[in-house]
């Protein structure tokens, strides 16, 4: 393959201090406690997470509760359906999902494998579109579709980037002195978490893997985010050569081998890739 130019990724949007609203960048921090490992917070469990104090937390966490975006015990605070609103409307209104959706539709029933498109947040990739199947191994050795989405994950879901396929393509566009700090960063705070024992997790080489996603244009990750699946990723670029996004497909050793998805569903993904440019 021939190496893509390096193009950042980064979005972030800088505004003048007079300009931030600290009230609402420190109410946004306690909403985003919440997680996965932590779906349920006392107002001292939210301050350590956000950043804050236990006093600025307690209101900051009765002032949502109060807006509905959380429940409440009386001791504890955890989300409330009312924060879908947010996602409900971005998935709703954004281009990027709407466009990719239709060629996931059509790879999912043509290959009858499970693919995604991811977007990356801090130390996370995103899922923002996802169709396919998961299959089912019987008694006898036969396998078979047994539901859509597959592995459980929907959209929305967030996964640690250093683990996954998408991740390292991803990271892959990041310039030289980006990738550094995000290394450093991760490497410092301890972050590159070991999710089964194929989980890479030392800093240099997990360097060498997104180089050698950067030279390939594509990565393979074999159960490294979780036993039994395997994930082939491509970048999704727009027409001025930015990686917007990571579209990936994932499949079970009892299906398919790292070097079948290579063979198989590579150039299905790089033609997708392709024809997708023009719409992101």
């Amino acid at each position: 393959m021939v190496a893509a130019k390096t193009v950042s990724t980064s979005r972030r949007f800088e505004i003048a201090k007079a300009d931030m609203i600290e009230g609402m960048a420190k109410g946004m921090a306690v909403l985003e406690s919440f997680d996965t490992q932590r779906q349920r917070l006392n107002a001292t469990l939210a301050a350590e997470r956000a950043g804050i104090t236990r006093a600025a937390a307690r209101r900051h966490l009765l002032t949502l509760t109060h807006l509905g975006y959380l429940e409440t015990d009386g001791s504890y605070f955890w989300l409330a359906a009312k924060v879908l609103r947010f996602s409900g409307s971005y998935l709703a209104t954004a281009r990027l999902p709407r466009a990719v959706q239709p060629t996931l539709n059509r790879l999912a029933a043509q290959t009858q494998e499970s693919f995604s498109v991811v977007v990356l947040d801090g130390d996370e990739i995103v899922i923002i579109g996802r169709s396919g199947f998961e299959w089912k191994t019987f008694a006898d050795g036969k396998t078979a579709p047994a539901r859509l989405l597959a592995y459980g994950l929907h959209l929305g879901a967030r996964l640690p980037a250093h683990a996954t396929s998408t991740g390292r393509v991803l990271l892959a566009a990041k310039t030289k002195s980006e990738l550094n700090a995000w290394l450093k960063a991760r490497a410092e705070a301890g972050s590159l978490a070991r999710l089964t024992l194929h989980t890479t997790t030392d800093p240099r080489k997990l360097r060498a893997l997104i180089d050698q996603a950067r030279l390939d244009d594509y990565c393979i990750a074999s159960e490294e985010h979780e036993l039994g699946v395997h994930a082939l990723a491509v970048p999704l670029r727009d027409m001025q050569g930015r990686t917007v996004a990571a579209l990936n497909v994932v499949s079970s050793p009892q299906r398919m081998t790292p070097e079948a998805l290579r063979r198989d569903l590579l150039p299905l993904l790089l033609d997708a890739a392709r024809e997708l440019r023009p719409l992101l």
